[in-house]
């Protein structure tokens, strides 16, 4: 790394609270090193209150861009020129591209879901999905998934939480925008949960459950809820396998994945943004994989 830092070293960064945990350093480090780019990937702790200042160091700086996470997708909007389509829809942003100062906010969560099912050779276009949640995951997802061409989305979220009126505007939004067709429903409603299930071809969990401190939990715990010939996503990829992926599992479904796959191509999608070339995917997915079984085995 220090054989490679000089007086034209380029500057990326990624802000959010809490973010020390990220992996995309190592992601990003790794493909600027592999391809002999003179860039280099920090991560800085600015949560939502300090955003603000976070965007303008960004501009003195001189910096190319930002990764921006939780909880500033939303906050980062007032700060920036300009919006990409599917970030004018989902109002939020996860990557910042700086144009000799012009600020371009994009989002890349839901094209890096739909491009690590097509690394799998899984097609979803025209078919049928259920959606848990309507966050810094959901919201993307469902956006992305419907503008390409998921003929159906069926989303679920708890009807007193904080994320209830941004999933009333998701499927608003789709519903009025895109020739997908969504409707929304109460989380606790189980048995709306269970019947959309068992009609749909990709169940995605986009909550934060199976996640540390949640690790032990899942919003579904009976295998007879899935069948196998549906796709299993959970947006969680730390543990590399979740709760849900192991009922999912016990009810043979062909299709079990973790959201590893999704934080790569997103990465990749915004690496291509700042340097416009492409990501050694492969290379990448090897490290990030191998990184996270040694931290699973330790």
């Amino acid at each position: 790394m220090t054989e490679r830092i000089d007086g034209h070293t380029i500057l990326i960064g990624l802000m959010a609270y809490p973010i020390r945990h990220s992996k995309s350093p190592l992601m990003h480090n790794s493909a600027f090193e592999k391809l002999g780019l003179n860039y280099v990937y920090l991560v800085f702790d600015i949560d939502g209150d300090h955003i603000a200042d976070g965007i303008k160091a960004l501009r003195t700086l001189g910096m190319r861009g930002s990764n921006i996470s939780m909880p500033n997708k939303q906050r980062v909007l007032p700060y920036l020129d300009k919006l990409d389509r599917t970030s004018q829809l989902t109002r939020s942003v996860n990557t910042i591209v700086n144009d000799h100062g012009a600020l371009t906010g994009y989002t890349t969560d839901g094209t890096g879901f739909m491009q690590s099912l097509k690394d799998e050779n899984l097609n979803i276009i025209g078919k049928k999905m259920v959606l848990t949640g309507a966050g810094g995951a959901g919201t993307p997802i469902a956006i992305q998934t419907a503008l390409d061409g998921v003929s159906e989305i069926s989303i679920f979220n708890n009807a007193n939480d904080d994320k209830w009126e941004n999933a009333k505007r998701n499927v608003h939004i789709i519903n009025e925008h895109t020739n997908c067709h969504a409707t929304l429903f109460d989380l606790k409603d189980r048995s709306s949960l269970k019947n959309e299930i068992g009609k749909c071809d990709i169940y995605c969990d986009a909550t934060a459950v199976g996640m540390k401190p949640l690790q032990d939990q899942t919003l579904i715990s009976d295998p007879s809820w899935f069948h196998k010939d549906m796709i299993v996503f959970d947006t969680v990829y730390a543990p590399l396998e979740t709760k849900l992926m192991k009922v999912a599992k016990k009810a043979h479904v062909k299709h079990v994945l973790n959201g590893l796959g999704m934080m790569l191509e997103q990465g990749a999608a915004a690496f291509k943004l700042w340097t416009g070339k492409e990501m050694p995917v492969d290379y990448i997915h090897k490290i990030l994989f191998d990184s996270e079984s040694d931290k699973n085995e330790s």
